[in-house]
C-alpha cells in the first residue's frame, strides 16, 4: 500500500468529503468492474489538484488521473495510490479566439465530450460532429485521440496544457505533439519537454462557422446510426480492441471467428457488435481479461493478427 496515516490525514483534512478511501473503482468504470482505490479524489478547483499533484511528487505516491472512466478496465486486486477525478475541477468551455473564420474554444479537461459537441452545435461551430456520441471527457478524448471513421481528436486540436508534477503549466501546440491511432505518444511527449507526470488541463480546437441546424440534423443521424450498431444500454468500455492498420475490423474477425455472443463469467462479447465486451451483470475484471485473452488467441489463430486492447487498463 502506499498510503501512510499521515497523507489520509492530511487528505482528510484538505479534501474532506471529496476523498474516499478504499473506494471501489467498479462504481466509477462504464464497465462496473474494479477492486479499491487506496484514495479516490474528486478536487473541487484547479489550486487543490495542484496542491494534490505536488503532494504526490513529493512523497512518490503513484497517481492515475481519470475522467468519466469510460474506456477504462480496472482490475479485481484494485489501484494502489491515487486516483484523480478532474469532472469538478476542470470542466468549463469557452471561445478563447477567433483568426480570421476560424474560431478556437477552449475546452477543461474534465468536460464531457458531448458537452464540448453540443457547445459547438449551439454556436454553429463545425469540426467536432465526429464526436457526437463518443462517451467521456475531454482529456481522456486528447488521451486516446478519440473518434470513428468520420474524423478524430488530432484533426481539430489546435494545442493542449499540461501541468508538470510541481504544479508548472505549459501549452504545447499541435505540431509538437504525437499522435497515432487512438493514442497520444505520452511518454515521448513527457521526455521531449522534460516533465515527469503531466496532466492534461484542458485542449484548444479549431472549428470554423457553420449553420446550427445542419450540424443539429448531421448531430442527429449520426447518433442515431451509433443507437443502431452498438450494445449502448449494456455496460461496455465501448470498442475493446483497437482496428487493425490494414484489412478487416476487429469487429469483423471477432465475429468471423465465431465469438458473437461467447462468454466467460458475467462478461460477453456483445451479440450486436462485436468488438463490444459487455457486462451483463457479475463480471468480475478476470471476466473481462479471460474473454479479452480467449478473444485474441481466436483471431491471432484464424487471421495471424494480434488485437490490441483499445481501452486504457490499471490496477494490480
Amino acid at each position: 500500500m502506499s498510503l501512510d496515516r499521515k497523507t489520509r490525514d492530511w487528505l482528510s483534512t484538505h479534501f474532506g468529503k471529496s476523498v474516499k478511501f478504499d473506494e471501489p473503482m467498479a462504481r466509477h468504470t462504464y464497465l462496473r468492474v474494479g477492486g479499491p482505490a487506496e484514495a479516490f479524489i474528486t478536487p473541487d478547483s484547479q489550486k487543490d489538484l495542484v496542491r494534490l499533484i505536488r503532494r504526490c511528487h513529493d512523497r512518490s505516491i503513484p497517481v492515475f488521473v481519470i475522467g468519466d472512466g469510460t474506456n477504462l478496465l480496472v482490475k479485481d486486486g484494485g489501484v494502489a495510490g491515487m486516483v484523480i477525478v478532474l469532472t469538478r475541477c476542470l470542466k468549463k468551455i469557452y471561445r478563447s479566439a477567433q483568426t480570421g473564420r476560424e474560431v478556437v474554444v477552449t475546452a477543461m479537461a474534465g468536460a464531457r465530450m458531448q458537452a464540448l459537441c453540443r457547445f459547438a452545435i449551439k454556436n454553429g461551430l463545425e469540426g467536432l460532429n465526429f464526436a457526437v456520441g463518443i462517451p467521456g471527457t475531454v482529456g481522456g478524448g486528447i488521451m486516446m485521440n478519440a473518434g470513428t471513421a468520420a474524423g478524430a481528436i488530432e484533426g481539430v486540436l489546435e494545442s493542449v496544457k499540461i501541468m508538470a508534477s510541481d504544479g508548472q503549466m505549459q501549452r504545447i501546440d499541435r505540431d509538437s505533439l504525437e499522435f497515432s491511432y487512438r493514442k497520444l505518444n505520452w511518454k515521448k511527449l513527457a521526455a521531449d519537454i522534460g516533465v515527469a507526470l503531466p496532466v492534461v488541463i484542458d485542449g484548444r480546437f479549431r472549428l470554423n462557422p457553420s449553420d446550427p441546424q445542419k450540424l443539429k440534423k448531421e448531430a442527429r443521424e449520426l447518433l442515431q446510426k451509433r443507437k443502431n450498431s452498438q450494445p449502448l444500454k449494456t455496460a461496455s468500455a465501448g470498442c475493446f480492441f483497437k482496428n487493425p492498420a490494414t484489412g478487416k475490423s476487429a469487429g469483423e474477425m471477432i465475429d468471423r471467428a465465431g465469438l458473437k455472443g461467447c462468454k466467460i463469467g458475467g462478461a460477453q462479447v456483445s451479440t450486436m457488435h462485436a468488438n463490444f465486451i459487455v457486462n451483463t451483470g457479475s463480471a468480475s475484471a478476470a471476466d473481462i481479461f479471460a474473454l479479452m485473452e480467449l478473444t485474441q488467441e481466436k483471431v491471432a489463430k484464424m487471421f495471424d493478427v494480434v488485437l490490441e486492447p483499445e481501452v486504457k487498463i490499471i490496477g494490480h
